[in-house]
């Protein structure tokens, strides 16, 4: 089926150098209309980002490396049995940053619902998560953050994008503190459903809920592009 976004799926685990000039190249070239809107869906291999607000007490406790990136929010992980999506589209003007942040949170939040998760918004905070257990649960868990969000909008067309815990190894987590919150905690689709959910289940769903959210947000052909450069939200 034909779609408004051109979707490239990348196999093994990308390096996220590697990634993040995959990107760059990408925004000029739909800048520039010479390629159209794209959406790469990746795993990488394990790396700490830290975006613009990160402060260096959030960084890893054992000293491992941490890349710097372009985007807003805080530090995170990115590695295997995580599935990435970097939308590179061209917003339509005048193009609002929140809801593009809104809507690739609902696309996440319909995949979600399909596997049987079912997740919520935190006021003051991007991404998707997992409501807090009753108090009167044994074990009762808090908050957890399954999707994170973090973003970046140069001259109206889109970067970075998504981060979804598929069967992820969580313990990556634990050497940070995720987007600088020390009062929720992570966790995967996975840990949800008590079952193995793997990144290649929930790539065609991820994709497709992708395509369908971005469509309406997508710019017009006779639409001028903006110039403006926004970094929102946060990952992790």
């Amino acid at each position: 089926m034909d779609t408004p976004i051109g979707i490239e799926h990348l196999s093994g685990h990308v390096d996220y150098h590697e990634g993040w000039e995959l990107q760059r190249r990408t925004h000029e070239s739909v800048r520039t209309d010479e390629r159209g809107d794209t959406l790469f869906l990746l795993e990488h291999t394990s790396v700490y980002t830290a975006g613009a607000r990160t402060h260096r007490d959030e960084f890893p406790t054992d000293g491992t490396e941490v890349v710097k990136v372009d985007r807003g929010g805080k530090i995170t992980w990115h590695g295997p049995g995580q599935i990435v999506a970097y939308p590179i589209i061209k917003l339509a003007k005048p193009f609002d940053v929140v809801e593009y942040v809104r809507t690739l949170e609902q696309a996440v939040m319909d995949v979600c619902a399909t596997l049987g998760v079912e997740t919520i918004r935190v006021e003051g905070r991007s991404g998707v998560w997992v409501a807090a257990d009753s108090p009167d649960v044994p074990h009762a868990r808090r908050e957890r953050k399954v999707c994170a969000i973090g973003a970046r909008v140069a001259k109206g067309v889109t970067m970075h994008g998504l981060a979804l815990n598929c069967d992820a190894d969580l313990a990556a987590f634990d050497h940070i503190v995720p987007c600088g919150i020390d009062d929720a905690d992570v966790t995967s689709l996975t840990a949800e459903l008590g079952r193995r959910v793997a990144v290649d289940e929930v790539r065609p769903l991820l994709e497709a809920a992708l395509v369908e959210r971005l469509a309406p947000l997508l710019a017009r052909e006779d639409e001028v592009v903006a110039t403006s450069s926004v970094a929102v939200a946060a990952t992790a």
